[in-house]
C-alpha cells in the first residue's frame, strides 16, 4: 500500500515539475508579457532653414515650424503626394510612431518633442486652427497653411 502511494506521489511531482518547466519555457520563448514597441515611421533627417523651398511636385503649401522657444521656420513644400504627413515624411522633415490615432509626430526638422519624456508635444494646425485630423490623414488643400508647434 505504501509503495503504491509513493509511486503516485512521485508521478504527481514529476507532472508538476514538467508543467512548471513547460510554463517557463513558453514564457521565455514568447518574451513573457513584454510590451510590443510601436513601429517608428522614419527618422527625421532634414534640417531646413527659414525660407527654404523643399521637394518637387505640382502642389505646394506653406509650412511653419515653431519650436519650444517660439522660433519660427517658414518653409514652402512642393509635392505630388496627397497628405501633409506623407509629403513631410517623404522629405524627412518629420518622424514619429504609429499610434492608435495615426502618426504620433515626435520629431520635426530635427527637433524632438516627446510628451512622455519632455511634457511637450508637436501640435498640428491648419490655417491657424488646431487640426481636427492628424498630419498623416490631412489632405493637402490648395490655399491652406499648415503649422507644427511645440506645446
Amino acid at each position: 500500500m505504501q509503495t503504491k502511494r509513493n509511486r503516485r506521489l512521485v508521478a504527481f511531482r514529476s507532472c508538476m515539475a514538467l508543467f512548471v518547466a513547460m510554463a517557463l519555457f513558453t514564457a521565455a520563448c514568447s518574451g513573457g508579457t513584454k510590451k510590443e514597441e510601436p513601429s517608428v515611421k522614419q527618422e527625421a533627417a532634414a534640417t531646413a532653414q527659414d525660407g527654404d523651398v523643399l521637394g518637387q511636385g505640382a502642389v505646394s503649401f506653406p509650412l511653419t515650424i515653431v519650436d519650444k522657444d517660439g522660433n519660427e521656420t517658414a518653409l514652402t513644400i512642393h509635392t505630388d503626394l496627397e497628405t501633409v504627413g506623407a509629403a513631410l515624411l517623404d522629405l524627412g522633415l518629420i518622424a514619429g510612431e504609429d499610434g492608435e490615432f495615426g502618426l504620433y509626430v515626435k520629431t520635426v526638422n530635427g527637433i524632438t518633442a516627446d510628451y512622455d519624456t519632455d511634457g511637450v508635444y508637436w501640435a498640428f494646425y491648419v490655417n491657424g486652427e488646431y487640426a481636427s485630423t492628424g498630419v498623416d490623414s490631412t489632405p493637402i488643400t490648395q490655399g491652406d497653411a499648415y503649422s507644427l508647434k511645440v506645446e
